[in-house]
């Protein structure tokens, strides 16, 4: 690559870069501004006094360092915001507050003007040229105290008297819950509350119900076909209860198994029916005693 196209694209990219810079400054807004404190929110020194709330209006973040704030049409580089402030980088929707307290020897947020509660208040927002103009309000007299002057939703072009003082943060919240006061008017006494809730806990436990009894029988079906491809015949069904002569031959098997006596096989127990029901054990020939001989 030539010097010459390194150079334009060098070139392309810081103008890009800055366009975009501008872009996103070109979206901040003066969002709402409190003219008489008295009773409202404090700054880092615990003093009382007006403040301006700044808004990001954009997708992106916005560092204000080098731009301007000033009460003043005629100078519109009165406050130039300092330049190196983590604090200036404005997250996408968030706030700022600077405090029109004439004393900017306080901070990056203290503002070199006041605001008069006795006349009109003219406050703007410049970039960092010093000429191109962000955002402009006109307060108008009369302002009471601990009542701002804002936008009546964050970044949009009506403005009103707030009936809540929200510095940085959004000036319409939600106080109230929607579906409690529904609730509040149409369910007075929770009766439909208590039977939703009991239904569902019914419905909850009817599902567990037959999905155990569903589990259970798959359960059974699977071991009756291992059973029988492993060559068992006649399973005894569900609830078939077996003599004890055949209990004790299982358990004696079973013992046999687990100490590894069978070499083959030793997981498949096959027991056959005697069909045979004479047993010389039982004849009575072995219990008479034999005779004498003289």
């Amino acid at each position: 690559m030539t010097r010459n196209k390194r150079g334009i694209m060098l070139l392309l990219m810081l103008l890009f870069a800055a366009g975009t810079y501008a872009q996103r400054v070109a979206h901040m807004r003066i969002n709402e501004v409190l003219v008489i404190n008295e009773d409202n929110f404090v700054d880092d020194y615990g003093k009382r006094n007006g403040w301006i709330e700044l808004y990001n209006n954009s997708a992106g973040t916005v560092n204000i360092g080098g731009c301007y704030l000033t009460d003043d049409p005629n100078n519109p580089r009165k406050y130039p915001i300092p330049k190196g402030d983590v604090l200036t980088k404005i997250p996408p929707g968030q706030h700022v507050l600077f405090w029109a307290d004439d004393l900017a020897s306080r901070g990056t947020f203290h503002v070199n003007f006041k605001l008069d509660p006795d006349r009109e208040n003219y406050i703007a927002l410049y970039d960092a040229d010093g000429k191109t103009l962000v955002d402009e309000i006109i307060i108008p007299a009369g302002q009471k105290p601990d009542v701002s002057y804002g936008r009546k939703v964050d970044g949009n072009e009506d403005w009103t008297v707030l009936a809540k003082v929200t510095p940085s943060t959004n000036n319409l919240t939600l106080d109230t819950n929607e579906k409690i006061e529904n609730f509040q008017v149409n369910d007075s006494l929770g009766i439909g509350m208590t039977i939703t809730a009991m239904a569902v806990v019914f419905i909850g436990l009817i599902l567990l119900y037959l999905a155990f009894k569903l589990v259970g029988r798959t359960a059974i079906k699977m071991t009756t076909r291992r059973a029988q491809q492993a060559g068992v015949e006649n399973i005894p069904a569900r609830g078939h209860t077996e003599d004890g002569a055949i209990l004790a031959a299982i358990a004696a098997a079973l013992y046999e198994v687990t100490e590894d006596v069978h070499d083959i096989e030793s997981t498949v127990l096959t027991i056959h029916k005697v069909t045979r029901r004479y047993s010389p054990w039982s004849s009575k020939i072995y219990s008479m005693r034999e005779q004498l001989k003289k």
